[in-house]
């Protein structure tokens, strides 16, 4: 009797952590669904309050400021400049409470983006990202882009 109710107890806690695991990935996914992927939504910042907690760690800090509301000023001038950005997760690894993102970014600037000035012309870039989460929203993360490759396709041929 005491195997069985070890196995049941065990066999419940696999489906807990499952259930936790599936909601964190959810909170990961929305991420790029419904913050990256939205940069001029006017619920962006009850949006972002869903997936990151306030304090949020983004390493390296974004240009708008540290925490949830630097993300938020961040995006909202990405959204400025490539309103149709758009953040598609290619990969998603975990570890524990950790995802590994691989990703694609993809948008037409129709204002100056890293000093090239708008012809209509696309980017597509990678982004690795590694994203902590602790009860249910993201707690940190650290993120590499290919901004240098968007340059490249964005610059006028010579």
């Amino acid at each position: 009797m005491a195997k069985l109710n070890t196995g049941i107890f065990v066999a419940a806690l696999l489906s807990i952590s499952s259930v936790a695991f599936a909601s964190d990935r959810a909170v990961v996914e929305a991420f790029y669904s419904e913050l990256l992927s939205k940069p001029n939504a006017a619920d962006m910042p009850e949006q972002a309050a869903k997936v990151l907690v306030e304090e949020w760690v983004s390493i390296p800090t974004p240009r708008g400021g540290a925490g949830r509301e630097g993300f938020v000023n961040t995006l909202r001038g990405f959204g400025a400049s490539v309103p149709d950005l758009k953040w598609e997760p290619q990969e998603i690894l975990r570890d524990g409470n950790r995802y590994i993102v691989r990703g694609k970014a993809t948008g037409t600037p129709v204002k100056p983006m890293f000093g090239v000035q708008p012809s209509g012309k696309s980017f597509e870039v990678m982004s690795i990202d590694i994203h902590t989460v602790e009860s249910g929203r993201i707690v940190q993360s650290y993120h590499v882009e290919e901004w240098l490759k968007a340059v490249h396709q964005l610059k006028p041929k010579k």
